[in-house]
């Protein structure tokens, strides 16, 4: 049974047995972050924002996921998945224990965002040279009429970024 009893907060840092109680707490953070890692390294990359390692006990891993549709999808890997870990970084690992955590679910939306805003944001500075339009114009002119037409019109976009463009045209 635990002792419920209020303590001095001088006991969390006093070392006993060579470590106190928040070192030792430090100590597992560092090392299931570092699980953690070795995890995604294994892992499909469309799972990395999706799941994460909640804890290491008795040589069960346990897995947090975002819903149950990331968990079918880890259920699927994870004999693969098992084998790797044994194999790379834990060879007492004797299962994995896959749970459902919603907060998860807006992490992964959030990366998923600025994913798609970072590609966003490459392709929004592309443009088409002078050069390469002369080129389209010249292979418009030996096209057949329906190509001709579009092939010129993105000829006609040199010096526009693509973010400016429309698909309505």
């Amino acid at each position: 049974m635990r002792d419920s009893r209020p303590q001095s907060i001088e006991n969390l840092f006093e070392a006993t047995e060579g470590q106190g109680m928040l070192q030792s707490i430090q100590h597992r953070a560092i090392a299931l972050n570092k699980l953690n890692r070795a995890v995604q390294g294994v892992l499909p990359a469309q799972l990395h924002p999706w799941c994460r390692v909640a804890n290491f006990r008795q040589g069960i891993l346990v897995l947090e996921t975002a819903n149950a549709s990331w968990m079918m999808r880890l259920r699927y890997e994870q004999s693969s998945l098992l084998s790797a870990l044994r194999a790379q970084i834990l060879p007492s690992l004797t299962a994995i224990d896959i749970r459902i955590n919603p907060s998860l679910a807006v992490k992964g939306q959030e990366s998923a965002q600025e994913s798609s805003k970072q590609s966003e944001e490459k392709s929004a500075g592309r443009q088409l040279s002078e050069h390469s339009a002369e080129i389209l114009r010249s292979v418009a002119s030996r096209s057949p009429e329906k190509l001709k037409k579009i092939i010129e019109r993105l000829a006609s976009l040199a010096g526009e970024s693509t973010s400016s463009t429309s698909r309505n045209k």
